[in-house]
């Protein structure tokens, strides 16, 4: 499959005894058995998901379609193997919210702390404000104390990447009999003028080269 032109498909990082070349692609419905491989041990041994199933490949391949009806959905490769995945979906199902979306990302646990989840984010932050959406939401688990299933390097990740925290939820999700905070992250793409800009759905975006 072709790369995305995102201007971050062929960008390098440098760790201290490797050097990853990191390439960028939309998801298929044919990643769907990898992409699940990357997300299952999130499922069952952390709580950065409230998910407490893995999902079956039929229902992992169904949301990966329902996503790229509208939204991007992206996976990181390095050495010719995906290891990681970012994808944006609605904030709110009203008409209202037609401006904000809610992104997700998973990276691949034993590829952690390579710069891979900036690299995806740096991606479809791109790829989404072509697409006239002006504000980006992320939902994070947060732990009450010390915890064995969860910390805090997500709220630190998405800080480094210019989120503020706008709010939280007191011990709203339950997983591994222990209960959890939920918090909500937000970034501006851009201004809000009025008018407010048309959203181009995914697929028209692609179509047009954008």
């Amino acid at each position: 499959m072709k790369l995305l032109t995102s201007g971050v498909q062929d960008k390098r990082f440098i760790g201290k005894k490797t050097m990853a070349k990191l390439k960028l692609r939309q998801a298929t419905v044919g990643d769907a058995e990898r992409l699940l491989e990357i997300y299952a041990p999130y499922v069952e041994k952390t709580a950065i998901t409230f998910e407490d199933e893995v999902p079956s490949i039929g229902e992992f391949q169904a949301r990966i379609k329902r996503t790229l009806k509208t939204y991007p959905y992206l996976v990181a490769l390095k050495d010719d193997q995906i290891v990681g995945y970012a994808y944006a979906g609605p904030f709110k199902e009203r008409a209202a919210y037609a401006h904000s979306v809610e992104l997700s990302i998973y990276v691949d646990l034993g590829q952690r702390h390579q710069h891979i989840g900036g690299f995806l984010y740096e991606a479809i932050e791109n790829v989404l404000k072509k697409q006239g959406f002006l504000n980006l939401n992320a939902c994070i688990a947060a732990p009450i104390g010390e915890d064995p299933y969860l910390d805090d390097n997500s709220l630190r990740f998405h800080e480094h990447l210019g989120y503020q925290l706008v709010g939280r939820f007191h011990q709203c999700g339950y997983k591994f009999d222990r209960w959890y905070d939920m918090i909500w992250m937000e970034k501006m793409l851009g201004e809000h003028p009025v008018p407010a800009p048309a959203i181009i759905p995914y697929p028209e975006l692609q179509e047009n080269g954008l």
